[in-house]
């Protein structure tokens, strides 16, 4: 690994009162110490704050304070230095300037967290999670990124891999001595072993679809025939007027999406064109990206007009659109119109025609009544998701991958001890097992998985 010095802006882009700029590497305090007029930096103690102002040369640009970290208690296990100075762009671009005159280079995109994987510092999983960390827009998914940085997915699975590579360092031993026809590795042993590995990958496995909806949020489709009050529902649980709502049907062209928050979860709230036979050639654009956002979301919510005496479009739009993962709620609207009585017999001619299991709500969006309930509903289907099994959480589509390797390399070679197939097969599959496990944490990678994982952060991380 090149041990450079590198520097980059560790703030966001923009004026701000402070902005902070790092820099890491085996030169981090001497290039530092050449433009700082204050203490000398190499002759400081470690974790200090230091008082003085960057210089180039007789200009001064900026009065700063600057923090020296000496390795290898710093992020990258490197010494590394911050600049705080007042949070001009200007300021930030000429003392990056500076610093890179006098031997640092502009950090690469994650290299900050890419040089503390590589120290040894933090395991492959824990970098992707600061990356999560910093992406996190929910306490749910900050929490799940929280418990990933101390190192959860990882704690969980070593103790098994740890195991595991017991069991192949004794397979690999009977290799050793194969014309000798002995076995050190206790095959009832090994198996229950790997019972226990299937059940732990199973559980993680389970884990990711809650895990996807708390990183990525829950899609909900708002969905109904025109003038059902998609519009209204959607103003009244974002609580601000953000769709056009008209007694003209066909006024929502478009699909209009907005995040909810509920209970520390994200909902991902898509308000669609009204659902009908339309000659109008933008609305039936419209109404056709409607039918795609149903084919992409986790809950279709259902606006039917509770005043309505005729329910068989919508019965007919409802059977098209229901897929067996896909979450049901089907809402009589405009209920503060129309008597309980309508609204139970709407309910029951829904019950009648639909065969697939659904909620059924009723609510007035303008009066708000009942609007609590949808957002019971909406609450319910993320927490039903989660596992009671396992106290970490996948959020990660490369982490979930890994362990449905591992869990197949698993099942192959209980299938090679079930059917006695020969030792280098046996160790062939277990060396598999253990590499699928090792992907996870880092152990086992390569560049260009290193180089797509760290693409993806921010310059100054």
């Amino acid at each position: 690994m090149n041990h450079d010095t590198i520097c980059a802006l560790a703030t966001a882009n923009g004026i701000g009162a402070i902005g902070i700029i790092r820099i890491s590497g085996d030169d981090a305090i001497p290039v530092s110490a050449k433009i700082f007029d204050g203490k000398n930096l190499e002759k400081a103690q470690s974790h200090t704050v230091h008082y003085g102002f960057i210089k180039d040369g007789d200009e001064v640009i900026d009065e700063v304070m600057i923090s020296v970290f000496k390795a290898p208690k710093t992020f990258t296990a490197e010494d590394s230095v911050e600049i705080s100075f007042h949070g001009s762009p200007h300021i930030a671009k000429k003392i990056l300037e500076v610093l890179i005159k006098n031997g640092a280079r502009m950090a690469k995109a994650g290299e900050f967290t890419m040089r503390a994987f590589m120290n040894g510092r933090i395991d492959l999983s824990q970098a992707e999670s600061i990356a999560d960390l910093i992406a996190s827009e929910n306490e749910a998914s900050r929490k799940v990124a929280l418990n990933q940085l101390k190192g959860g997915i990882t704690n969980e699975i070593s103790f098994l891999r740890t195991d595991l590579l017991n069991f192949v360092s004794l397979i690999e031993l009977e290799l050793d001595f194969a014309e000798e026809d002995v076995e050190f590795a206790d095959r009832t042993a090994l198996n229950q072993l790997l019972d226990k590995i299937e059940t732990k990958l199973n559980s993680l496995i389970e884990s990711f679809q809650y895990g996807n909806a708390i990183k990525n949020g829950t899609a909900v489709a708002i969905i109904g025939k025109p003038n059902a009050g998609k519009s209204t529902l959607l103003n009244a649980l974002l609580k601000e007027e953000r769709a056009i709502v008209s007694n003209i049907a066909g006024t929502t062209r478009d699909t209009i999406e907005e995040i909810l928050h509920i209970k520390g979860h994200a909902f991902r709230l898509i308000d669609t064109a009204g659902l009908r036979e339309t000659a109008d050639e933008i609305e039936a654009i419209g109404v056709k990206k409607a039918k795609e956002k149903v084919e992409n979301a986790n809950i279709l919510v259902y606006l039917a007009d509770a005043a309505t005496k005729n329910f068989s479009e919508d019965i007919e739009m409802i059977k098209s659109l229901q897929r067996d993962d896909l979450k049901l709620i089907i809402c009589a609207t405009k209920i503060d119109e129309v008597s309980p009585t309508q609204y139970e017999l709407v309910e029951n001619v829904f019950r009648k025609e639909i065969s697939q299991n659904f909620d059924f709500i009723t609510i007035s969006a303008v009066e708000n009544q009942n609007m609590q309930d949808l957002k019971d509903e909406l609450s319910s289907y993320v927490e039903q998701l989660k596992s009671e099994e396992s106290n970490v959480i996948i959020t990660n589509q490369r982490h979930f991958e890994a362990l449905g390797k591992s869990l197949d390399a698993v099942n192959k070679v209980k299938e090679a001890i079930t059917f006695q197939i020969s030792t280098e097969l046996l160790a062939y599959e277990l060396r598999n097992a253990l590499e699928h496990l090792g992907e996870i944490s880092g152990e086992v990678t390569n560049d260009e998985v290193l180089g797509n994982i760290f693409s993806k952060f921010c310059i100054g991380k």
